[in-house]
């Protein structure tokens, strides 16, 4: 089952079923997915079954949602403190090789710490059931502000070096009032970083992820499947100009998501009772790899099999902010 959230053209929030790639059945009242997650953890009963017990009031139109820009990320906080979006890198099969390149020019090491923390997760990434495995490469990206809904732009800060996709799965969990993480299921992400300010230095890292974020449409209830496949494309005026295959899921990962999971709520901050989390699981597949250099109004669109409709944002820009600190 996919689902996605949307608003009505009153601003009624709702929760829409994915009945095909046209039309959504609309779950009558006013709804949010967070809401519907909290009844199921508070009942003990799968996000599948609370939804099974609430009927659609109608069929709504996808397209025009997307094209009214009337979709919402598939889950979110009323509180955007609240939501913690977070990511692991260097995680899927032939992911080092960009890294590595980036950070040899910063440093000119013939062996950098990118691949060593790769090789790292290729040995011990995936534990045998019930051990714990080596722990991944881990960044922050922000809270709830940081998150863009789908089919909107991506803003890159004033100061940015350059802002360019990256397309992955995010993992999407609520936690529970026991402080247990309950995962949803999984979106398609865009975790947009700026890789100009990664390559400089490796420890910009940190900077470069202080960056907006997309995922969505939908969210894809259940298990992640062992072998994603889709696409990344880059478009220009309405002309592709990039494209390249997307891969994920842990045939194509030096961990298992399990691992992924562990390393980052074993974090007892990370286990704050009502909190949302977004966990983006890492990507092999850049533009910049390609050396290409993404100009305002260049289009990102991801998708993959089984995650329903692409995920599309354009890239745009702020103006210059002021960050003088004031004095009391």
């Amino acid at each position: 089952m996919r689902i996605l959230q949307f608003l009505d053209p009153d601003g009624t929030r709702r929760v829409g079923i994915v009945r095909d790639p046209e039309t959504v059945d609309a779950l009558s009242g006013e709804q949010t997915v967070y809401n519907l997650a909290l009844d199921a953890i508070r009942s003990h009963r799968s996000l599948t079954q609370v939804l099974s017990e609430h009927t659609a009031d109608r069929h709504v139109d996808y397209v025009a949602l997307i094209e009214d820009r009337r979709v919402l990320p598939p889950l979110d906080h009323a509180d955007p403190a609240h939501t913690l979006v977070t990511g692991t890198g260097l995680t899927h099969l032939g992911s080092a090789d960009a890294r590595d390149q980036m950070h040899k020019v910063a440093t000119g090491d013939p062996v950098t710490d990118s691949m060593r923390i790769f090789r790292m997760g290729l040995e011990g990434g995936k534990p045998e059931q019930g051990e714990v495995g080596v722990q991944p490469e881990w960044f922050y990206k922000g809270d709830g502000g940081s998150v863009t809904p789908p089919y909107r732009p991506l803003f890159s800060p004033s100061f940015a070096l350059d802002g360019g996709e990256e397309p992955e799965i995010a993992g999407l969990y609520v936690v529970g009032f026991d402080g247990v993480p309950y995962r949803l299921g999984f979106a398609l992400g865009n975790e947009f970083s700026d890789h100009v300010m990664e390559r400089q230095n490796y420890l910009y890292l940190a900077h470069s992820k202080l960056r907006p974020c997309s995922f969505g449409p939908e969210l894809r209830l259940g298990d992640l499947p062992d072998d994603v496949q889709g696409a990344s494309r880059i478009r220009r005026d309405g002309s592709v100009i990039w494209e390249r295959p997307f891969l994920s899921g842990e045939q194509n990962m030096s961990h298992t998501i399990a691992n992924l999971e562990h390393h980052h709520f074993k974090y007892r901050p990370f286990r704050r009772p009502g909190d949302v989390h977004i966990h983006f699981f890492g990507t092999a597949t850049l533009s910049f790899a390609d050396s290409l250099a993404l100009q305002l109004g260049d289009e990102m669109e991801i998708e993959a099999d089984g995650f329903g409709r692409p995920l599309r944002n354009a890239l745009g820009a702020t103006p210059v902010a002021d960050a003088t600190v004031a004095a009391l």
